[in-house]
């Protein structure tokens, strides 16, 4: 098992103590909360609406008696606060029913509830009498002592024993929670000495194990390193018996495999001499290649550039396309605006019209009734001989103005008429133009939207021929740089001729047991294929 893996069994051992006891400590709290939820909610509670329904009976009700029979307040104030008080007592009572009552709370329920209906009784011939001003001077203070307080008395005895209930209910409740803390306190502290005792021998278990898996102190296996680091590779490696995978065993193979290593680099030194001539070879070659590439690339380059001019120009004009289509769509948009609004003008045009024609009817209807009214009076004026003579000259001319009215009514409203046929076909026109501007308004919408998406696919192009541009401009000057270090690997050939000869130099510098000093290598090298 890996160290880490032993630190992780020790921590993971010493967490699990600790969220045990964490878990113990939640636990506890958690039953605390609990009851302390139980105390409020199953006793403070229902406390204070036993206590409110005593008050409402012991002050709202016998108080406000006694005030009245002293004359402290009046009977209607009385009526009112005995009232109130009955509404207050329904409610908290219904309340404190709605809790979970235990046996004994019940059984006091339904006794209370047995005193209650005599008491309501009570209490309905103590509203009776206070309606009285006679009743209320002579009956009250007799009616207080001989029939409220019995009625009232054994009310407030249940009550009181139910608040002494709550009470025992609630130190119940404590006497628990406190047990509870107890025993939750004795597990922590239990675990936390567990944690303690486990911590240190897993401790001691894993100190043991890494200083066996080291094969020997952390000092030796120092000083082995520092050995090996000053290049001496002849010190010798003491192991315990039996002991194969032990730190130093395995730097006791390192040693071994350093000596094979710096044997190998000797005889690498020389094949890199050698390979770095041919190196230099190829890289000339490249280096001619990569000049002509560079020049082609310059002129792809060059056109490009141009592409890209011509792209962005069109990109321009797109743009200015799009613009003007704005424009002719926001004017199309105020001309269909414009025409709605003559196609409501014309449309209040012909309901005046069809109002006034209406209106003429009527003074047609007028005309023709004058007319017979007139004709009427011109019989009876006939009749009257001489002395109506005035009269039927009246009724003659009152005649012809009702026909010349009754005939410039029936004018007015053939050319009412005609006009409102007019305004009507005219609304219609209107209405048609109205259609057709929109369906130009819907037109200009799509053309614009067109030229906009005209515009981005333009200004995309252009973006994309810049990339392009820019991916060119890179490769050529990817390609000058290339040249570049063509003419620097050339250099850096000689520099690795000339390294390989240091390197030799510096192997000689590790002490190597005589057994496995060298040999010069006699091999031929072959030859490197030259680069493309």
């Amino acid at each position: 098992m890996k160290i880490a893996h032993r630190l992780a069994v020790l921590m993971a051992s010493v967490l699990v103590f600790l969220l045990l006891v964490g878990y113990f400590a939640l636990e506890g709290m958690y039953h605390s909360n609990s009851a302390l939820n139980r105390v409020y909610q199953d006793r403070v509670v229902p406390l204070q609406q036993i206590k409110s329904v005593s008050d409402a009976y012991a002050v709202s009700i016998v108080d406000t008696a006694h005030k009245v029979r002293d004359g402290a307040i009046t009977r209607s104030q009385a009526l009112d606060s005995i009232s109130k008080a009955r509404r207050e007592v329904q409610t908290q009572w219904q309340g404190y029913l709605a809790t979970g009552l235990g046996p004994d709370e019940k059984a006091m329920a339904d006794k209370f509830q047995q005193l209650q209906t005599k008491a309501d009784a009570t209490i309905t011939q103590l509203e009776t009498i206070l309606k009285s001003e006679e009743k209320a001077a002579l009956e009250l203070p007799e009616f207080a002592a001989r029939t409220m307080y019995p009625a009232l008395d054994p009310l407030q005895e249940v009550l009181g024993a139910l608040i002494q209930l709550q009470l025992d209910g609630a130190k119940k409740e404590y006497t628990d929670a406190e047990e509870d803390f107890e025993l939750t306190m004795v597990g922590a502290l239990s675990l936390l000495a567990a944690a303690v005792a486990v911590s240190m021998f897993l401790g001691y278990r894993v100190a043991r194990s890494i200083l066996r898996q080291l094969g020997a102190e952390p000092s030796e296996a120092s000083a082995l390193a520092q050995s090996v680091a000053r290049g001496d590779l002849t010190v010798p490696i003491r192991l315990h018996p039996r002991d194969t995978d032990s730190v130093m065993a395995q730097l006791k193979r390192m040693q071994e495999s350093l000596v094979d290593v710096v044997s190998s680099v000797h005889v690498g030194a020389e094949t890199v001499s050698s390979a770095s001539e041919q190196i230099a070879e190829g890289n000339a070659d490249l280096s001619a290649r990569t000049e002509g590439q560079a020049s082609s690339l310059e002129q792809t380059a060059a056109a490009m550039e141009e592409f890209n001019s011509s792209v962005r120009q069109n990109a321009d004009n797109t743009r200015e396309a799009d613009r003007l289509a704005h424009d002719a769509y926001e004017i199309a948009d105020k001309g269909g605006a414009v025409v709605a609004k003559v196609v409501t003008t014309m449309k209040d045009i012909h309901q005046s019209s069809a109002r006034i024609a209406d209106i003429i009817g009527v003074i047609d209807g007028i005309a023709f009734q004058t007319n017979i009214l007139a004709l009427n009076a011109a019989v009876e004026a006939a009749r009257a001989g001489e002395q109506g003579r005035g009269f039927a000259v009246v009724a003659s001319e009152v005649r012809t103005l009702a026909q010349r009215s009754a005939s410039a009514a029936r004018e007015i409203k053939d050319l009412i008429t005609a006009s409102v046929d007019r305004v009507a076909e005219g609304s219609t026109l209107v209405d048609q133009a109205g259609t057709t501007m929109q369906e130009v308004v819907k037109s200009i919408r799509q053309v614009n939207e067109l030229m906009r998406q005209i515009s981005t696919a333009n200004s995309e192009q252009s973006q994309g021929i810049h990339q392009i541009n820019e991916a060119v401009t890179h490769l050529d000057q990817g390609t000058q740089q290339n040249a570049a270090l063509v003419e620097e690997m050339a250099a850096a050939a000689s520099a690795l001729n000339s390294k390989a000869h240091d390197l030799l130099a510096t192997v000689n510098v590790f002490k190597l047991p005589s057994h496995r000093a060298p040999e010069p290598s006699g091999a031929a090298m072959h030859h490197l294929p030259a680069p493309q």
